[in-house]
C-alpha cells in the first residue's frame, strides 16, 4: 500500500513539473509571438514611411524637370583642316 502511495505521488510530481514547464513554454511563445508582431508592424511602418518619401522625392524631381528651362544647346566643336 505504501508502495502505491509513493509511485502517485511521485506522479503526481512529475505531473506537475511537466505542467509547469508546458505553462512556460506557452508563456514564453506568447511573449515571442508579441515580440514579432510587434517587430512586424514597426516594419510596415517604416516601409510606409520610405515608399511616401521615395514617391514625394520623385514627384519633386518630376515637378523641378518641368520648370527648369532646357538646357542649351551644345556647340559643335570645330574640327581645323591642317593642310
Amino acid at each position: 500500500m505504501a508502495d502505491t502511495t509513493t509511485k502517485s505521488a511521485a506522479r503526481e510530481r512529475a505531473q506537475n513539473h511537466f505542467t509547469a514547464s508546458e505553462q512556460r513554454d506557452s508563456a514564453v511563445k506568447a511573449m515571442i509571438a508579441a515580440e514579432n508582431a510587434a517587430r512586424d508592424a514597426n516594419t510596415a511602418k517604416l516601409r510606409a514611411l520610405r515608399l511616401a518619401k521615395e514617391e514625394a522625392d520623385r514627384e519633386a524631381a518630376r515637378l523641378a524637370a518641368l520648370d527648369a528651362p532646357p538646357a542649351p544647346a551644345k556647340k559643335k566643336p570645330r574640327r581645323i583642316v591642317v593642310k
